[in-house]
């Protein structure tokens, strides 16, 4: 665990306090650094300490206090760790960006996936980030003054799924589901959950869209994509929103792929 120092306040006074799983690359590190540019404190949580400095160190100086926690968000004793690390620095927390996700094994079809994958999608995408909101809920609860925000990173497959997307697609409708329970326990705390959906933002990731993507019909064809930056800047201002105002879902997409009139 490493701190690496920039700024202790904003002009407004003490920063707020964020944690973003995933941290270490593609939509992740733009939201942590869009983050820090504007002056938040962040928590950079991911299982690889050195993306995670690499993320820390793309911030640029004069912004906010950025934390590298390693942590796997499948497994309840690296995020209990990761929350506590976030009190004992910060003292408080006032967003969770739930981003850490997996898409699995690509292109296999359902019967010929193994369970060992769907376990792994599965323990990621859903558990990983119910174990996260559970953890940010609790404190948030308690915390004085009571209350924060969650936003999960969803997918435009938890609407619409991809060929040969079994895992990912399940994982993401669940996601929705998870947001909405949130929401409507968080109210009488002063927690605010929402979810973005994302298409085809500029990542490692998509990297395979631009050359050919499978798609419904089983032909392969080339995807427009998005700067990243444009769904940090989307997710920045969903996080701004005082808490009497919430942002429950919000799509971000290429605007020519094929989304609407998928299939």
């Amino acid at each position: 665990m490493n701190t690496v120092r920039t700024s202790d306040e904003e002009s407004t006074g003490a920063p707020k306090v964020a944690v973003v799983t995933g941290a270490g690359s593609g939509i992740g590190r733009a939201v942590a650094v869009e983050l820090l540019t504007a002056g938040w404190s962040v928590a950079l949580a991911g299982r690889r300490p050195e993306p995670l400095a690499e993320t820390a160190a793309t911030a640029p100086s004069g912004g906010g206090t950025a934390l590298t926690v390693r942590a796997d968000v499948s497994r309840p004793e690296d995020v209990a760790a990761l929350f506590d690390a976030v009190r004992d620095r910060f003292g408080r927390l006032d967003l969770l960006f739930n981003n850490a996700g997996t898409f699995g094994p690509g292109g296999v079809p359902v019967e010929e996936l193994p369970y060992e994958a769907w376990r792994h999608v599965v323990d990621t995408n859903l558990n990983g980030a119910f174990l996260c909101a559970q953890a940010a809920y609790r404190q948030m609860k308690e915390q004085d003054p009571q209350g924060g925000r969650i936003i999960n990173n969803g997918s435009i497959s938890a609407h619409t799924p991809r060929p040969h997307s079994v895992a990912y697609t399940a994982t993401k409708h669940a996601l929705t589901g998870l947001t909405k329970s949130l929401s409507l326990d968080g109210r009488r705390y002063g927690i605010a959950v929402g979810q973005i959906d994302i298409g085809n933002a500029a990542t490692d990731m998509t990297a395979g869209m631009q050359t050919g993507a499978l798609q419904a019909n089983g032909e392969t064809a080339p995807e427009p994509v998005m700067d990243v930056a444009d769904v940090a800047r989307t997710v920045r201002h969903m996080a701004g929103l005082p808490l009497e105002a919430n942002v429950q879902f919000a799509t971000v997409m290429a605007t020519a792929m094929p989304y609407v009139g998928r299939g």
